[in-house]
């Protein structure tokens, strides 16, 4: 019989013998615990010693132990378009077009420079020839070492990417040219929204939360006699944009809970369609508010792609451009890791309690003039959860025509890689 192969043990599991007693084991484990638990605390406690002479020390430890989340394990296509399909940050797409603008700009300067170089070291004797070769190289080894200093500085990832807002500024050309009516340069006009469900829908009451959500929204029952002709999204759509509406909304249904959302921009599209999870009503959160008819506050946060400019662009034609400030409500639209997070608040700033600590801003420090306040907040509700799954160029798949209907389509392959994300 071959002997037995002894498993490896870990480090920490480790004892200094054998022992066929249990008890024996045990006791040795426990006191091997202790021990390493004391070390820890030795070299905490020392740490602390050695940051207290020296806060510069906590800083560093501090900046090199930052969580690597998958946000910040974020990659990007390595492509210079910026169509639909592809994942790119917009922010630095335009400022690496911009860099390669100015360099093409420079180059023939640099050109010129050169020529009236070599007519001068041309003059010059050989020993001042490489004096003067060694000190060009050198200024031009450092000037590209600072730009290149420089363009890893605003490379760098902000402390919070996932809190960034959305520019908006920064949209594509190529994106504006496709949907003009979305992206169009006179000021946005007031929504005016029309609700409706799925044929035959319970969702009456859901729909009637999402009315208070959209200002300028109505409501109408898509519930219908058995012989009686059912209306498609086109037909809803073309009936709404000869009154002068701006927008359609679709809440879609299943076991009498609402699973879909389509969201049609009138009077040409485009049209998306989300899926919704997590749907929770407002009165059934903990300390929640009711809600008043001002115009809420619309932040978008991390829409940071082409796709998802596109669908914060259309979030932002739901909403009145100037809003109410008297009412202290804001929407959220806060997008991580492609999942949409809907959710609304009351705000009231009050004053800070002494338990409490400052504002701080992005640096880390305390932010001037707010030393003394905070703000509280209480949501409202209703609280949900969108993601993307289709982009149609029209109304609905119906609606759109040409080999580019579908402007995009949420794939299972797409989430293979866990960093790669699409807004």
């Amino acid at each position: 019989m071959g002997s037995k192969r002894i498993k490896p043990v870990s480090s920490k599991a480790a004892l200094p013998f054998k022992t066929a007693n249990k008890f024996k084991r045990q006791d040795l484990h426990v006191k091997q615990k202790k021990a390493r638990d004391s070390l820890r605390r030795d070299e905490r406690f020392k740490r602390k010693r050695e940051e207290d002479k020296d806060p510069e020390l906590r800083r560093a430890r501090l900046a090199k132990n930052e969580p690597h989340s998958i946000d910040k394990k974020r990659v990007w296509d390595e492509v210079d378009g910026d169509g639909l399909n592809v994942s790119v940050d917009v922010e630095q797409l335009k400022r690496r077009r911009i860099e390669e603008a100015e360099a093409a700009e420079q180059e023939p300067l640099e050109d010129g420079e050169e020529s009236q170089e070599e007519d001068l070291d041309s003059m010059l004797d050989s020993d001042s020839e490489n004096g003067t070769d060694e000190e060009v190289d050198g200024d031009i080894e450092h000037s590209k070492s600072s730009r290149q200093r420089q363009r890893a500085a605003s490379n760098a990832p902000s402390l919070a990417p996932s809190t960034t807002s959305t520019n908006l500024d920064l949209t594509p050309s190529s994106l504006a040219l496709k949907f003009p009516t979305l992206f169009s340069d006179e000021p946005l006009p007031v929504p005016k929204v029309l609700l409706t469900t799925s044929i035959n829908s319970t969702l009456h009451h859901e729909a009637g939360l999402l009315c208070t959500l959209f200002p300028h929204s109505t409501y109408i029952p898509r519930s219908a006699h058995r012989y009686g002709h059912k209306y498609s999204l086109r037909e809803i759509s073309k009936f709404a944009a000869n009154r002068n509406y701006t927008c359609v909304v679709l809440l879609k249904e299943d076991a009498k809970k609402p699973v879909g959302l389509t969201i049609v921009h009138l009077p040409s599209g485009p049209t998306c369609h989300f899926s919704i999870a997590n749907w929770v009503e407002g009165k059934k959160l903990p300390g929640h508010g009711n809600p008043t008819n001002h115009y809420p506050e619309l932040i978008l946060n991390n829409f940071r792609t082409p796709l998802g400019l596109l669908t914060a662009r259309l979030f932002l034609t739901l909403f009145p451009p100037q809003p109410e400030l008297q009412g202290r409500q804001v929407v959220t639209l806060h997008n991580q890791r492609d999942y949409i997070f809907v959710r609304r608040h009351r705000y009231v700033f009050r004053d800070k309690r002494e338990t409490e600590k400052s504002v701080v801003g992005t640096d880390g420090k305390a932010m001037e003039g707010v030393e003394g306040i905070r703000a509280g907040l209480q949501e409202l509700g209703p609280r949900f959860t969108l993601k993307l799954r289709r982009v149609d160029k029209g109304i609905g798949r119906a609606g759109s025509e040409g080999d580019d209907a579908v402007q995009w389509q949420w794939k299972a392959h797409m989430e293979k890689q866990r960093t790669r994300f699409n807004l």
